[in-house]
């Protein structure tokens, strides 16, 4: 027999391994034989002898070797060595070679070719900080978290094989039913159960309209100041974007015609109740211009109206949707603001033909959602639950928005300047030439404080000096403490004395 001339070295918990160590041993000689240290044919140690070399129990050794023959990478035969098996031979290298990094024998790179460049993140995780008042997240710690677990376990108990089976790919029907009526009831859109469809989250109902709608060559007009996951979406279906630049009465409707006379348009994307990330609301004849535009050119209206419950400034502007008689408008909306992103439920509203192209590519890709979920969160619009929260958290918000902006005026002075948001859950504030806006975003995060530069939003990727400012998250006190750090920040940064 060949002398046994290999040292094993047997992953352990350090390693991430926390198999039982005949799994390991067994691991351990494998990646011998795959790296070709061990060639087709060459004989084993007999357990008796490894269990020795090794310290370990002979059981162990007959283990591992039964699980290396269950896996074809070793044979033994009565009266002779265990030895790897010959039928590997020509599919192992001859020699030892070098191998990729890997984990547990698993290789962390791909061994074939990826298509194009990595690309870039849409959407990067927000900075790690004390106080986050990186965007429009909501108050987590008061969800009805109670009453949905409540809801959750009727759902389950009630009906548990029609919620744990295979479902209609467009949702549960009691909640397209709740969604459609508070549509009706809040948002003046005429709409039944069988008009709506339930995402997870508004980003897949994002990546299921564009890959939908757009083929390779289409253009998408988009606000100039953005949002970059659906642009990410529309890029991935093949789309080029268009963008169109945003101001006080939000998407410049009347630069439209000069790009649908020399593009062709599939669609405008457009975030019209507030604006994304300014806040600003579309206006009337912007918003009847952009209708009458997409039924005489034939192209959709992608609208996005992610936070419609939070308006503080009289009532809520209906959406593009509820004045639409021409079937252009697909509109968007989720619960992620009102309850809890973790959540997904999202959902579209759309004419019956593009709805059931949707259900047929959603049924490619997800099969369903989260049925169960989905019944507890009907269960809770059903009673009234969700509007109960939406109205109370309107309350919260509109507070919290209130001191940010005199904390604010307070820490900042004339350093800053911003319009109080007549809704949503975040502030646009415009900075000062004279305070760089991606530096004093770092000198913050030094004390504590995170927050969205201006740049984050812009298609072009050019500086701007903005910051997006969310309330929603933080009480009042920590909005001012925050506040008052970031005026710290500003006077380090621009050179003098922070108000």
């Amino acid at each position: 027999m060949a002398r046994w001339h290999l040292s094993l070295t047997i992953p352990g918990p350090e390693d991430g391994a926390d198999a039982p160590l005949f799994q390991r041993i067994a691991w351990a000689i494998a990646d011998e034989i795959r790296r070709g240290r061990l060639a087709p044919g060459a004989p084993l140690p007999g357990s008796r002898r490894l269990a020795t070399e090794l310290g370990v129990h002979r059981n162990t050794v007959i283990a591992a070797y039964a699980e290396l023959r269950a896996e074809g990478w070793i044979e033994a035969t009565t009266g002779s060595a265990t030895r790897v098996a010959a039928v590997l031979a020509g599919t192992l290298p001859p020699t030892p070679q070098a191998f990729a990094p890997t984990r547990l024998g698993v290789p962390l790179e791909a061994g074939f070719d990826l298509p194009g460049p990595a690309p870039a993140t849409s959407w990067p995780e927000p900075p790690r900080a004390q106080y986050l008042l990186a965007g429009g997240f909501p108050d987590l710690r008061q969800v009805p978290t109670q009453a949905l677990a409540r809801a959750w376990r009727r759902a389950i108990t009630r009906n548990p094989a029609a919620l744990l089976a295979y479902g209609d790919p467009r949702g549960d029907d009691r909640l397209r039913a709740a969604l459609a009526e508070m549509l009706a009831t809040l948002r003046g859109l005429a709409t039944t159960a069988d008009d709506v469809l339930v995402t997870r989250g508004s980003q897949m109902a994002l990546d299921l309209v564009g890959r939908t709608l757009l083929s390779s060559g289409d253009a998408v007009v988009v606000e100039a100041l953005g949002y970059q996951p659906a642009w990410a979406a529309f890029r991935a279906a093949g789309a080029t974007l268009l963008p169109l630049p945003v101001d006080a009465a939000g998407l410049r409707v009347d630069l439209l015609p000069d790009l649908l006379a020399r593009h062709r348009v599939r669609a405008v994307y457009v975030t019209p109740h507030h604006q994304y990330p300014t806040t600003v609301t579309l206006s009337a004849a912007r918003r009847l211009q952009l209708l009458n535009l997409a039924a005489t050119h034939r192209f959709a209206v992608i609208e996005d109206d992610y936070d419609h419950e939070f308006h503080y400034e009289g009532r809520p502007v209906l959406p593009l949707a509820s004045a639409d008689p021409h079937g252009v408008v697909v509109y968007l909306g989720t619960l992620s603001k009102v309850l809890a992103p973790g959540l997904r439920v999202g959902f579209v509203v759309a004419p019956a033909a593009l709805l059931e192209r949707l259900a047929e590519l959603r049924t490619r890709v997800d099969r369903q959602g989260d049925h169960i979920t989905e019944r507890a969160v009907a269960e809770l619009l059903e009673d009234g639950e969700v509007q109960r929260h939406a109205r109370r958290m309107r309350r919260v918000y509109a507070e919290r928005r209130d001191v940010l902006g005199e904390a604010l005026r307070t820490h900042l002075g004339d350093a800053v300047s911003f319009e109080l948001p007549s809704g949503g859950m975040s502030l646009w504030a415009r900075l000062d030439d004279a305070l760089p806006a991606e530096a004093l975003a770092a000198e913050a995060l030094k004390r504590g404080v995170g927050v969205y530069i201006g740049r984050r939003f812009a298609f072009d990727d050019a500086p701007l000096q903005a910051l997006r400012l969310g309330f929603g998250g933080l009480e009042p006190a920590a909005l001012r403490e925050a506040a008052r750090r970031l005026g710290e920040s500003a006077g380090v940064v621009g050179g003098r004395r922070a108000p």
